[in-house]
């Protein structure tokens, strides 16, 4: 049994001589307290390939155009047939909001974008400034 527990001791030498071998006598020795330590480089910075603006980037929104609202009762609603004219709050020529999550934060012009397709967009004419209440919610 004393033949086996120095051969064990003998593979345990080995090992700690392998996970030191190669490696700088000063990293192998433990730091001293009085010696400065660095703090390791983050892995993503050091890489160089990540901003930390690229997450919050790729977080999708949703955006809607408003050209108008209005209000009326369900009744009136439920009448309505095709072809029926529902009247907004906006004339022609004012200006639309542009919606994220659900916050106004621009407005601009209905703009058409190809008249073969009949495609159109909305050119941004103001951006909304940030209101206090929006910072609290």
């Amino acid at each position: 049994m004393t033949g086996s527990v120095e051969a064990e001791l003998e593979k345990v030498k080995e090992t700690d001589t392998v996970q030191t071998e190669g490696v700088a006598p000063e990293a192998a020795a433990p730091p001293s307290p009085a010696a400065p330590q660095k703090a390791p480089a983050a892995p993503a910075q050091a890489e160089g390939n990540f901003d930390g603006l690229d997450v919050v980037m790729s977080i999708p929104v949703e955006i809607e155009i408003v050209l108008g609202t209005t209000q009326m009762p369900l009744s009136r609603l439920m009448k309505m047939t095709r072809g029926a004219i529902i009247p907004l709050d906006r004339k022609v020529g004012e200006p639309v909001d542009i919606v994220v999550n659900n916050r106004v934060v621009a407005r601009g012009e209905v703009v058409i974008l190809d008249e073969s397709q009949s495609r159109f967009g909305v050119s941004l004419t103001s951006v909304v400034g940030i209101s206090a209440d929006d910072l609290e919610a």
